[in-house]
């Protein structure tokens, strides 16, 4: 088996786990706190409840006064199927499912902010723009395709927001991402009936069945940045924008599997989080009633490709085209003010997908989302706020094609003919519930 078929399988991992358990575009997440839960995180960077402002605008803690400390989680409960066809040479030869392929998760998060001044006011940010973990377990049959993913970013990230005079504020600050991750593909428990005449049933579960053709774990270390700037035109109206660098990870460790040799070796992956960008605005329409809305950029049109380094194995290896375009996303919010104590919140997003329906496949089943959002803000006490968020993101029924030069490579030195076409034609759809909540307390 030659390198690009050593590396493929764990990168179409990376691709799919990423994709599937993530609730912005790609692999990106946007559940940065509670409070902007329940607004499906409409207007963020114009928003300053609290001190989890700075994770999208920097240049928000300008108007946080004091001493402020946010900490809060966010559950997410996703249910996201692929199914379809295994294919030979384009006739189905087995019917497959995976069904809840992403698991659940608490995405924990804590912020601080510090006046230091009328003019001054230093954050810090702990939480994570990205993260993922998925298994199809090898009852699927295109488990050679990808079968596992699991990925996890942590971002410890200081800012410091700058008041110009009344009406202008800047930020800016440093992100550090810790990242670890593994991913493998695997031979299916059962083959299908088909293709005994290929291998043998008995064969191939004594010698071949559940076995891992390629897995791959790793971490690393990397740094970013961000900024932002806030223009309150006036007492009751706000525009925020704000952007995030890019970040390039490379994540080092171990490959092993069949396609090893079943032997450890070092690798690395090198993997790009992108940039983003967010424009948003308030409005203050009188005292009950408030209005939010953004629209949010990231850079997947950078993520033209996957590429692996396994030095043992020739060092770079193209793996596989992406082809991704810019993603955008649309946000619009509500603010009520029900009692003196109690805010009331709602939101709806659209998210759209970063891949076209030509480059859609298995591994990466990007599609277009839809938020629907409620949240609320309780203020216990003169310094004690309480917050509770809960969405429910749709995600679009969606069609994928996968094909694999490599695979179809091994499969015609099985089975002997000139050409042999091995592919996977399916659908892939789900939902997703997320529950945040969030405690805040002003010094």
């Amino acid at each position: 088996m030659n390198k690009n078929k050593i590396t493929l399988s764990l990168t179409a991992a990376l691709a799919l786990g990423m994709s599937t358990n993530a609730l912005a575009a790609g692999f990106q997440l946007a559940e940065y706190s509670a409070t902007g839960l329940g607004r499906a995180f409409a207007g963020e960077a114009a928003m300053a409840d609290n001190a989890s402002a700075q994770f999208r605008n920097p240049a928000m803690l300008t108007y946080l006064e004091g001493t402020q400390v946010s900490v809060g989680a966010i559950y997410v409960d996703p249910n996201v199927d692929v199914k379809g066809d295994l294919q030979v040479n384009d006739q189905t030869i087995d019917q497959t499912e995976a069904r809840n392929i992403a698991h659940s998760a608490v995405i924990p998060n804590f912020y601080i902010s510090r006046q230091l001044n009328d003019k001054a006011t230093l954050g810090l940010a702990f939480g994570t723009n990205f993260g993922m973990r998925t298994d199809l377990g090898t009852d699927f049959t295109a488990s050679i395709f990808g079968n596992q993913a699991e990925v996890h970013t942590v971002e410890i990230n200081p800012n410091l927001g700058y008041k110009i005079n009344d009406q202008f504020s800047v930020g800016a600050g440093v992100r550090y991402v810790m990242a670890k991750g593994h991913f493998g593909a695997a031979l299916p428990s059962e083959l299908p009936s088909k293709l005994n005449n290929v291998i043998p049933a008995k064969i191939y579960q004594a010698t071949l069945a559940n076995k891992p053709l390629k897995y791959m774990e790793g971490e690393d270390n990397a740094w970013g940045w961000q900024a932002g700037a806030a223009w309150q035109i006036n007492p009751t109206n706000r525009i925020g924008v704000s952007y995030h660098s890019a970040v390039k990870l490379d994540l080092t460790g171990h490959a092993n599997g069949i396609a090893f040799g079943n032997t450890s070796r070092p690798g690395s992956l090198p993997l790009e989080l992108p940039a983003s960008a967010e424009i948003a605005s308030f409005h203050q329409l009188n005292d009950l009633w408030a209005v939010h809305a953004s629209v949010n950029w990231t850079d997947w049109s950078s993520f033209k490709k996957l590429e692996a380094n396994i030095p043992s194995m020739g060092g770079n290896v193209d793996i596989k085209p992406q082809n991704w375009k810019d993603n955008y996303r649309f946000a619009i919010g509500t603010t009520y003010q029900a009692t003196e104590k109690l805010a009331l919140r709602s939101g709806i997003a659209y998210d759209t997908a970063a891949v076209d329906e030509a480059h859609r496949t298995q591994t990466i089943p990007e599609t277009d989302r839809t938020w629907l959002s409620l949240g609320a803000g309780y203020q216990w006490s003169k310094n004690l706020t309480l917050d509770a968020g809960i969405t429910y993101v749709y995600a679009k029924k969606a069609h994928l094609n996968e094909t694999d030069k490599n695979i179809n490579e091994l499969a015609s030195m099985l089975t002997n003919p000139k050409e042999t076409k091995v592919s996977f034609a399916g659908t892939t759809s789900g939902d997703v519930w997320l529950a945040g909540v969030q405690a805040s307390y002003r010094f």
